[in-house]
């Protein structure tokens, strides 16, 4: 590409892999199942859903530049100084003001081998280097990720749990991992499934940022809130972190009708804890039923499992994608993830979980 054929961007922005969201739809299927994406399989809060359609009557005004009665919101949920939540358009928004704010050409960015694709591409967008750690049974190993730390590295961003691979690291291991990182480079928990964890050596991350001048923690209502569509996430911080995401966020960075959601959303108490109890049974139903038929299925503690199938071309992941489309259920390919031998499968309804072990069992019998 030459400078005649328009202006060029930056160097390394070209070499960004754009990300690609799970399917949504499947060709000449009767009936969509939707597993691609870690939705929430009972969808939102009917108290969230009147909630933003109350907002649609004040579309003509701005919303609240500061999210105020969000954050008021989520501080009275998890004990929180509302001064120090950030809110934005999804976590990956905040993810992005992260490296933008902190990271650039020169520097490094690290995270887990097999960690979400937004922390590369975020890094790259900065100018800065991805570095990716290798992990250990699929599980993102601290002393990997400490011996990949340089006079460079800027960021370490930490999936826990992990997305895709469903696993976490105890907050013992979170400990360790900060207590090796000097204070000047920026620790990012990224904990947008902690509500489905039910582990009592887990923490979300909530004590380290209240401990540390160095920790920001990451939250978002797209998954057990289900509100993906309205784009919403936000951060906890240190003071002077949550002043950083301030001056870099759009003015008015998240729509009255997600903010009006959120709050909605918190109050609804009840309905998330059937959420929880849903994917309590469901999760675990379904690993085992596929690891009945002869699967490799990843353990997970969040709305999802990686499942591994066989090497043959025609029992592979690929064609095991292409067969599940073909009956409306749609999952998502690992490739990208470094993980072809795998597909990411959502934790649905109970009607949709039992459909899904048919057509899997259907395709790996004899022809």
């Amino acid at each position: 590409m030459s400078g005649e054929s328009g202006p060029l961007p930056r160097p390394g922005i070209l070499d960004i892999e754009a990300y690609v969201g799970g399917e949504s739809k499947a060709p000449g299927a009767a009936r969509i199942i939707r597993l691609a994406s870690n939705e929430n399989a009972l969808g939102p809060s009917p108290k969230a859903i009147a909630a933003y359609e109350a907002a649609s009557r004040d579309i003509h005004r701005y919303p609240d530049g500061g999210s105020n009665a969000l954050r008021e919101a989520l501080g009275k949920h998890h004990g929180l100084d509302p001064a120090r939540i950030v809110c934005g358009t999804g976590s990956d928004e905040l993810i992005s003001l992260l490296a933008q704010a902190y990271a650039g050409p020169g520097d490094e960015v690290l995270y887990s081998r097999h960690g979400f694709l937004m922390y590369e591409i975020v890094a790259r967008a900065a100018g800065a280097t991805p570095v990716p750690a290798p992990e250990k049974n699929l599980t993102t190993d601290v002393d990997a990720l400490l011996e990949r730390v340089s006079p460079r590295t800027r960021i370490v961003f930490l999936a826990n749990p992990n997305n895709p691979t469903g696993t976490y690291i105890t907050a013992e291991e979170v400990r360790r991992l900060h207590a090796g990182l000097p204070r000047r480079i920026l620790l990012v928990l990224d904990a947008a499934y902690a509500e489905f964890v039910a582990r009592n050596d887990y923490e979300p991350g909530i004590a380290l940022v209240d401990a540390a001048p160095n920790v920001v923690m990451l939250r978002t209502f797209s998954k057990i809130y289900a509100l993906g569509g309205l784009r919403l996430g936000w951060a906890y911080c240190p003071p002077a972190g949550a002043d950083v995401l301030n001056r870099v966020r759009g003015a008015f960075n998240v729509n009255a009708a997600a903010q009006a959601a959120g709050v909605a959303a918190l109050a609804d108490v009840a309905f998330v804890d059937r959420a929880r109890t849903h994917n309590d049974i469901w999760l675990p139903w379904f690993s085992a039923e596929l690891r009945n038929l002869g699967l490799t299925v990843n353990p997970s503690v969040g709305n999802f499992v990686i499942v591994r199938f066989p090497d043959a071309p025609e029992r592979n992941a690929d064609a095991a994608y292409a067969y599940l489309q073909g009956r409306g259920i749609l999952t998502r390919k690992m490739r990208g993830y470094g993980l072809p031998e795998w597909l990411r499968i959502t934790i649905g309804t109970e009607e949709e979980m039992r459909l899904v072990v048919a057509a899997i069992a259907e395709f790996l019998s004899p022809s």
